[in-house]
């Protein structure tokens, strides 16, 4: 009961820092803050910022210590001497551990994991430094931001497509590692003249990445996985969006998660001068657009769509009274999505070793991936369909699961048996 008193205090206090903040730099777009690291290394925002690490897991860095291996040597002890690094400016961070996850392009995703001290001393600094840039963050960014998620974004793509018929669909060939560190490091300065958060901030731009046992220098780009990595992207990201909503919102309304964007415009001209602006600014910023993944959408029926989020963006027909169609926007999970989805029901039903392991328990276990996959996808009435789909394969999976169990030699013979048993107490996503 202390402990969560403690947490709940540590919690507020955090948040009060970070609402006085907030506020400072709300009042004053040329306001530059130079006494933010004391606030950093404070013991209150400390244990807020290893409360946040501990609850977003992860795994170890360089040093392989772990999050459990930290609770067995104690909390108190590995923040105080965090706090004493931090203080007595000794902290020095250390590369990041490179590891990859498979894509669905069969490609595989470069990631950076920073070490648990590192993500606790990032965290800090988050907490501190997030709300001054929140403050000149735009209305068309949704990711990686306090209360703004994926789901508001789409509801701002299903607002726009009431009078936008053309949609730029932009990616950014390999955002994260391209970030220009000098152009990144004068943005946040833009905003913070302690000195100490930015030579900090520089360190672990700069802290090199572990692969394989060798060290490589880090010259461009922020590592995904870090911490900080998110908020520092969006702050560079962040002048596109200013430079748009200066001087070109006429052409089209801007809709951007983390580096993933859409531009809606009414005309195919204005999408044709949307895609020259766009150009420039990634050039400023020196970055360059997927010429392969990037496109052009025309949304005025159901002749072509665009994938955004997970989703699958398209204008479904719908007949009203006297036999007018009309054409409303609807969100359905992506052919990616199912596919993603349809391999993880697959792997984690397959496997002989689990043969032993009852059905309810495997039920229960596939269930929380089934929850969130509907917590998500559920949006528009028109993806009843596709996550009706989700649900036969979901009870395939089961039957032959079942029939294996039972050593049956025709597999998918007990369809109707399996639904029987099963359906009381499998999530359906198609309610």
């Amino acid at each position: 009961m202390n402990a969560k008193i403690a947490n709940y205090t540590n919690n507020v206090k955090a948040r009060q820092l970070q609402r006085t903040l907030y506020l400072c730099a709300k009042g004053s777009k040329t306001r530059r803050f130079h006494a933010l690291y004391d606030k950093m290394h404070r013991p209150d925002i400390l244990w807020e910022a290893w409360r946040r690490v501990r609850e977003n897991r992860g795994g170890s860095g360089v040093d392989q210590q772990t999050l459990e291996d930290i609770s067995d040597y104690g909390e108190k002890k590995f923040l105080n001497e965090l706090y004493v690094e931090l203080k007595e400016k000794d902290y020095q961070p250390q590369p990041v551990l490179r590891t990859y996850i498979p894509k669905d392009d069969g490609k595989k995703r470069p990631l950076g994991i920073p070490t648990v001290k590192d993500r606790v001393a990032q965290m800090a600094m988050k907490i501190v430094i997030e709300p001054i840039f929140e403050a000149d963050f735009k209305e068309s960014s949704y990711g990686f931001r306090p209360k703004r998620n994926a789901h508001q974004a789409i509801a701002k793509i299903r607002k726009e497509s009431k009078r936008s018929y053309w949609v730029l669909d932009v990616d950014i060939q390999g955002y994260f590692d391209n970030i220009n560190h000098e152009k990144l490091m004068k943005l946040v300065e833009q905003r913070i003249s302690d000195r100490r958060i930015l030579k900090l901030v520089r360190k672990w731009l700069k802290a090199g990445i572990m692969e394989d046992g060798s060290l490589q220098e880090s010259e461009w780009g922020a590592p995904q996985g870090g911490v900080i990595s998110p908020l520092l992207s969006n702050v560079c990201l962040n002048v596109m969006d200013t430079i748009w909503e200066k001087q070109f919102g006429h052409l089209g309304t801007l809709i951007r998660y983390a580096d993933d964007f859409v531009i809606m415009c009414k005309t195919k001209q204005q999408a044709l001068g949307s895609i020259r602006v766009i150009q420039g600014i990634m050039k400023k910023l020196d970055l360059t657009l997927h010429e392969g993944k990037s496109k052009l959408v025309n949304i005025w029926d159901d002749n072509e769509g665009f994938d955004f989020l997970g989703f699958h963006h398209r204008k479904f027909p719908v007949r009203k009274k006297g036999g007018h169609v009309f054409y409303f926007m609807h969100h359905i999970p992506s052919k990616k999505a199912m596919k993603k989805m349809r391999k993880k029901i697959k792997e984690y039903t397959s496997p002989r070793f689990k043969l032993h392991v009852d059905m309810e328990e495997l039920i229960e276990g596939l269930n929380r991936k089934l929850q969130g996959f509907k917590n998500y996808y559920q949006l528009s009435p028109m993806s009843k369909r596709w996550l009706n789909r989700i649900d036969w394969y979901v009870l395939q999976r089961l039957n032959i699961f079942r029939n294996n169990k039972k050593n049956r030699r025709y597999k998918h013979g007990y369809l109707q048996e399996t639904a029987k048993e099963v359906s009381y107490k499998l999530v359906k996503l198609a309610i």
